[in-house]
């Protein structure tokens, strides 16, 4: 109804975006992916991926993604933003520290991850959660879920380090 009206790109992008954190919200992720995929598409041709609300939509969508367990399009879209993020909004923005905290998780998470992964991810959430800290405090949100997930990382790092005994009948 909108776009008949003449609603801009920019009001349509917002709208879908709503849409999208609304079917989050409500657990319907497999609804809102698609919704958070086509906003964030919008956001890259509308603004370019050096933009503030390229970068939260980008963090909405790998989000979802990692929700849904689809951690290879998580990281590689984790890889592409990452790095623009602390660029464009600065180290101790909140999306900047969300999309560490989403790519610690996601290498923590995946069953595929290699030791030098979870080390990659312990140092990753380590440094997020000091400038959490430091900038957001102890008691934020962001900021105890970013020191649940590096408790969780520290622990998974742990167990893949520490070598399984032996069973019996493999020393035989």
């Amino acid at each position: 109804m909108l776009r008949r009206l003449g609603a801009s790109e920019e009001d349509m992008l917002v709208i879908q975006t709503n849409l999208a954190c609304t079917y989050y919200r409500l657990g319907r992720l497999a609804e809102a992916l698609p919704m958070y995929r086509d906003a964030y598409s919008g956001r890259l041709k509308l603004h370019g991926k050096e933009h503030g609300e390229t970068l939260l939509v980008a963090s909405n969508y790998a989000a979802t993604l990692a929700e849904l367990q689809r951690f290879e399009e998580t990281m590689s879209l984790l890889r592409k933003m990452m790095p623009v993020a602390p660029r464009v909004l600065g180290e101790s923005d909140t999306v900047t520290l969300k999309l560490r905290l989403l790519y610690g998780r996601v290498l923590c998470e995946d069953t595929t991850a290699t030791l030098d992964d979870l080390r990659e991810a312990v140092a990753t959430l380590e440094d997020a959660g000091r400038t959490a800290r430091r900038v957001l405090g102890g008691a934020h949100p962001l900021t105890t879920g970013i020191e649940i997930f590096l408790q969780n990382a520290r622990a998974t790092l742990r167990a893949r380090e520490t070598p399984q005994p032996s069973s019996p009948s493999e020393s035989v």
